[in-house]
């Protein structure tokens, strides 16, 4: 082969490499475009779930006002007792709140969702109000919450008997005097005195066999003697009275409470004589404490999503405390989780395969978002951690994280304005929404009790926001919101005071 042959031998190579090169190149070109396409696709359908959730989570000042508007009916249904109106308005037989003047040694528990509080108080009248008090938090495992009421009651009292044991010396109980408790107990309830009353339906995941129908005090005094624990229940009351009263003690000004934290509720002081179904001689201070349970209040206004319809047709009560699953702390994180999952679906939002947790129901927890909402930090790290922990994301990218970040900002706004919705209902019923006639400075306080206010910080400053929002500024500026924290367990401690059996005596 002579030399020119060689060099055309070369070319040819040449040409051959240079074509498969190109050839290479045009296949990257169309891979990388078909990336390009297919992250455009997944942006564009991000994009689109959370314009629909915008629109399902907005909550304009107009939709708040009528939300409030149909409290308040409900409210006047409820207290005329129509057997259809959803918030019942239960009457509390609480007509005199704590004045100060309470004294001796007291015991309190409170039963109010996953956990319960026991709580002894020593008072020393109005000079000395509280001398001191303790308490112990007590977690209840998962199958009590479904097992049977006597399971569940023989737990709280042997529980309710150690703390009793631990009692030290700064705590006095006269001779001859039994120990006396008051049970705030935050379920519906029918009750008939001050000290009875039985258990209309459980909520907040609660499902026991055998309660229903019963009156819970004697089912927990039979436990506390069964653990041979010598007290006696002399006050039953609801978490939101428990807390209404606990607020009146430290301030004169209180006329509301209301719990937002795993469940939700509120209580407020009505004119006894607006109150049609109540049948007996009116209470000599013209006052009652009214247990709205407003936690199944519904109204064809409140704003709900796909996802709050799918949460409740899951839940263990579907159709019922549909205001509860909107706002209260045991549902907000999953109406996060479920956004997430169409997110995970719709959008591949944490890579193409969806994390097996994400479908797990309740797997994220409110305190677990409250965490992620308050993440400030430049790159979100603690939220990626939140959800590396929780969902078992190993490494997800800044902008899922900012999308999460944007989801629980939406959610907890919502929750907010419906709540401060709500408590401006309220106001309206008592005619507090508006300055006094003589302008006079006087104060409405609305006490608040519960982790989902005290704890999430944006959840709250949004409530407070909206409220004065609701009210403008010149009614806003008489309306003070007041955290009363452990509103529920002093509040009954005091109630039991107040209705001591040897209070005549004394």
């Amino acid at each position: 082969m002579g030399k020119g042959a060689a060099v055309v031998g070369t070319a040819v190579v040449v040409c051959a490499a240079a074509a498969a090169a190109v050839g290479v190149a045009v296949v990257v070109s169309r891979r990388s475009r078909r990336r390009r396409e297919a992250e455009d696709e997944r942006k564009r359908k991000a994009a689109a779930v959370l314009e629909e959730v915008e629109k399902a989570m907005s909550t304009p000042t107009a939709l708040l006002r009528g939300i409030a508007d149909a409290m308040v009916e409900e409210m006047e249904r409820g207290l005329r007792a129509d057997p259809h109106a959803p918030v019942k308005m239960l009457i509390s037989y609480v007509d005199n709140l704590p004045t100060g003047d309470e004294h001796g040694l007291f015991y309190a528990l409170d039963l109010g969702g996953t956990n319960f509080r026991v709580i002894r108080v020593q008072l020393g009248g109005r000079e000395k109000r509280v001398v001191k008090q303790e308490y112990k938090e007590v977690s209840i495992p998962p199958h009590l919450m479904v097992g049977t009421s006597t399971e569940l009651f023989d737990f709280i009292a042997a529980e309710l008997e150690k703390f009793v044991r631990t009692e030290g010396e700064d705590f006095h109980l006269p001779d001859g005097k039994k120990r006396e408790l008051g049970f705030t107990f935050s379920f519906p309830v029918h009750q008939t005195s001050i000290s009875s009353g039985t258990l209309i339906k459980w909520t907040k995941g609660f499902c026991i066999n055998g309660t229903v129908g019963e009156d819970v005090v004697a089912e927990l005094s039979r436990a506390m003697e069964r653990q041979g624990l010598d007290m006696k229940v002399t006050a039953l009351v609801n978490d939101t009275v428990g807390t209404l009263a606990g607020g009146r003690y430290v301030d004169n000004d209180v006329v509301a409470a209301v719990i937002l934290g795993t469940g939700t509720n509120a209580a407020y002081v009505e004119h006894a004589n607006a109150i049609p179904k109540w049948n007996g001689t009116l209470p000599r201070s013209g006052n009652m404490v009214i247990n709205m349970e407003w936690g199944n209040f519904r109204s064809d206004k409140l704003p709900t999503s796909e996802y709050d319809k799918a949460l409740d047709f899951e839940s263990l009560n579907p159709g019922e405390q549909l205001y509860e699953k909107m706002i209260s702390g045991m549902y907000l994180g999953e109406i996060v989780r479920r956004i997430l999952l169409k997110l995970a679906h719709d959008a591949s939002l944490f890579g193409d395969v969806v994390p097996p947790k994400l479908e797990q129901l309740f797997v994220l927890r409110t305190p677990d978002m409250s965490a992620m909402h308050h993440d400030t930090s430049h790159d979100l790290k603690h939220l990626g951690a939140k959800l590396k922990d929780i969902l078992g994301v190993p490494d997800t990218s800044l902008e899922a994280r900012y999308i999460t970040l944007h989801v629980c900002d939406l959610v907890a706004e919502r929750v907010a304005r419906l709540a401060a919705a709500g408590i401006y209902g309220i106001l309206k019923k008592l005619g507090k929404d508006k300055l006094p006639n003589d302008f006079s400075q006087q104060r409405t306080v609305v006490a608040m009790d519960g982790g989902l206010y005290e704890h999430y910080k944006k959840f709250s400053a949004c409530l407070e926001t909206t409220l004065t929002d609701l009210l403008g500024e010149e009614a806003a500026s008489s309306v003070v919101v007041k955290l009363a924290n452990d509103g529920s367990g002093i509040g009954a401690a005091l109630l039991a005071a107040s209705h001591s059996q040897y209070a005549e005596a004394a």
